[in-house]
């Protein structure tokens, strides 16, 4: 199977995306553009509307209103024209369970119109690369979480898609395989594949060439990693103590201080102040009895953003 050259602007332009289910507005007037080429990363906790957005870029669910482009091609008028060139990867496992490895790339390649030349090469280097190659007889029910997703992302390239939507590929699955699958993303990067990837871990996000946050079907901020981080205002700096949850209470309303939240046994605050933030924060923790803390100044990451800005709407929510 051939495909076009891919363009060198946008893979993906979307413009004033709609969709609701019922009374439920799951995408509400939404605006996007991925570059041809990109690690687009699509952020936003659970409900946030991120499956129901790569479903309609699939073609799988059709837009109430408005509508997308994928390489310039409708997918409310177009559905033809871009089915041979994304590779759509849901949320749940959706492999044959009783078909082996082996078995079931056969089988999506040939219902993708691969020739049988074609299948053999391609599934023989899929599998080498993915570390699945010792596993082709293995039914794929009895594969690793990891393992699982792998298959699913070999057969989601069985016929050298353009475009990669991927609905979270990586949840539920143990940090090694994360990185690893993060790994074979990275190759496809440098062949020039794009890849659209929703995903709830923070460290995938850094990963990305550029980030969308989703939140009540609306983009919130988008951007490179770097211009989403520098949106952060004033200083972060990471708190240990033996009694974190306290430490926040003692902490929030500190004066420089504008956000507290907690990543693992951490408190990580942001210090709008000019000062250096550790007297102060030392004296609020000693008058709280926390006199063993220790304070550190760290670089702002997407943790922090993703914390700030679901800080800040629930203050304009409260307000």
């Amino acid at each position: 199977m051939t495909h076009s050259p891919t363009p060198a602007g946008d893979a993906i332009r979307a413009s004033g995306l709609r969709r609701s289910f019922g009374d439920t507005l799951a995408i509400e007037d939404l605006d996007l553009e991925v570059a041809a080429g990109a690690v687009f990363g699509l952020l936003g906790p659970d409900g946030a509307g991120k499956s129901t957005l790569i479903r309609m870029l699939a073609t799988v669910l059709t837009p109430t209103a408005g509508d997308a482009t994928v390489f310039g091609h409708s997918v409310v008028h177009e559905r033809g024209a871009i089915t041979p060139r994304i590779g759509y990867m849901s949320q749940r496992f959706s492999m044959y369970p009783d078909l082996s490895v082996a078995e079931n790339l056969e089988f999506f390649a040939t219902v993708r119109g691969v020739s049988r030349a074609d299948r053999r090469s391609r599934a023989a280097s899929l599998l080498e690369s993915m570390g699945l190659a010792e596993f082709t007889k293995r039914q794929a029910q009895y594969l690793s979480g990891g393992m699982k997703q792998k298959l699913m992302l070999a057969t989601t390239l069985m016929h050298e898609p353009d475009l990669l939507l991927l609905d979270e590929p990586t949840t539920g699955v143990d940090p090694v395989s994360r990185r690893e699958f993060w790994r074979i993303l990275a190759g496809l990067h440098r062949e020039g594949k794009t890849v659209l990837v929703a995903t709830p871990y923070m460290d995938e996000a850094e990963r990305c060439t550029h980030v969308a946050f989703l939140d009540q079907g609306r983009i919130k901020q988008s951007g490179t990693p770097e211009e989403i981080k520098a949106q952060v205002p004033g200083r972060l700096v990471e708190v240990t103590t033996g009694n974190p949850r306290a430490a926040m209470a003692a902490l929030k309303d500190v004066p420089g201080v504008t956000s507290v939240h907690l990543l693992g046994d951490v408190v990580r605050v942001l210090w709008d102040d000019t000062g250096d933030p550790a007297p102060e924060l030392l004296a609020a923790l000693a008058a709280a009895r926390m006199n063993s803390a220790g304070v550190r100044e760290v670089a702002a990451d997407m943790e922090t953003v993703f914390a700030f800005l679901a800080e800040s709407d629930h203050a304009v929510a409260e307000a």
